[in-house]
């Protein structure tokens, strides 16, 4: 056998299967029946979205979890709400989480709300914490973080001076902000993790390019687009801006009111995890995520890890539920492995470790000129 290997497992989450840790674990135990002498890191990824708690949990050692009891579902029926305090008094929410498009019995385009996540800040803030790590995607809704923010205080009201109802269709009814009640950002800042750099309107906007995938028609569409348009008229901030689309427009609404910045989700993970000074010294990597397509490298977790990988001149291989898209790299697809994407996803957890045996037979003798 040749000398022994050093091996990062860096992969998403298999969205509505298994997270990103689960996934992990399962391709490390495939990868070492085959070559049981090689060092395997295993380190989760996330962008922002599902995930994203449970893997800074994982990297960042005496992080704690606080359980903040029953919030606002997307859909309005109550929810477990959580978030993560990190040392140094900061604090992480995860919209997917408590805001998140699983949650959701149906699709409701133009009424789902991310009352939630303002629900779960607004317990981080009453902790002390001294900053804010909102980690964005996934999102059931298209009302700007409107919800949120609504939790948190600012008042959106309608022409008869009453709070609208919650959701991106009411938006258009807004008549006017009352900000006296707002909560104040943690003094340290807030820090929004985009998984997209779609701007809030048109046609590359939230509610154009996301709104399909949450259940919006083209009516419905054209309703969401005239709610965010009339909100942004009344918040101000920048609608333009890279990223401000991410979770619905959730990215806009609270860079315009807290001045939060906007970053790409995937990179400060990498950052949190260690990815990018494991990479320095290790042979092979391999990511992935459920399905792998056109957008996977446009601020995914994949994509970002395959930039890396490439500049660190590290050998590569990507496993994903469907590969939708051929990758420039080695890659494997738990359909195909299981005969059908049904198939796979009734057992992620065998196809998987199936994945890293078969990842572990023909990675290797690829490796990395640096070995």
């Amino acid at each position: 056998m040749d000398a022994p290997r050093t091996v990062v497992i860096a992969p998403d989450s298999f969205k509505g299967s298994l997270g990103a840790r689960e996934v992990a674990a399962a391709i490390a135990r495939g990868w070492l029946d085959v070559r049981p002498h090689d060092r395997v890191r295993v380190m989760p990824q996330a962008d922002g979205g599902e995930g994203t708690l449970d893997a800074i949990a994982a990297a960042v050692p005496d992080a704690l979890r606080r359980e903040v009891g029953p919030v606002t579902g997307p859909d309005g029926r109550p929810t477990p709400g959580e978030w993560l305090e990190l040392p140094g008094r900061a604090g992480v929410v995860e919209l997917a989480q408590c805001s998140g498009l699983p949650l959701l019995r149906e699709l409701d385009p133009l009424g789902a709300t991310t009352r939630g996540l303002g629900e779960v800040i607004r317990h981080a803030l009453d902790s002390g914490v001294e900053s804010l790590v909102i980690g964005l995607g996934g999102s059931a809704s298209t009302d700007g973080g409107a919800g949120a923010l609504s939790a948190l205080g600012l008042a959106l009201l309608g022409d008869d001076g009453d709070p609208i109802a919650d959701g991106g269709a009411a938006l258009a009814s807004l008549a006017r902000i009352d900000r006296s009640g707002y909560r104040e950002p943690p003094p340290g800042g807030v820090t929004l993790l985009a998984d997209v750099a779609t701007p809030l309107l048109g046609p590359r906007g939230a509610a154009a390019v996301f709104g399909p995938q949450k259940g919006a028609d083209d009516a419905a569409i054209r309703t969401l687009e005239r709610g965010l348009s009339r909100f942004a008229q009344l918040v101000g901030g920048n609608p333009a801006a890279a990223g401000s689309g991410a979770a619905g427009g959730t990215a806009y609404g609270f860079a315009a009111t807290w001045n939060a910045r906007i970053e790409s989700g995937a990179q400060v993970l990498q950052r949190l995890t260690g990815l990018i000074e494991a990479l320095g010294s290790t042979d092979v990597v391999l990511t992935g995520e459920g399905r792998f397509d056109d957008t996977s490298m446009a601020g995914k977790v994949v994509g970002d890890v395959i930039a890396l990988a490439n500049r660190h001149d590290v050998r590569l291989g990507i496993i994903a539920g469907q590969l939708a898209a051929t990758p420039e790299t080695w890659g494997c697809s738990l359909a195909d492995l299981a005969g059908s994407a049904t198939a796979a996803i009734a057992d992620p957890v065998r196809h998987l470790e199936e994945a890293g045996r078969e990842a572990a037979r023909q990675l290797p003798e690829w490796a990395s000129r640096k070995s």
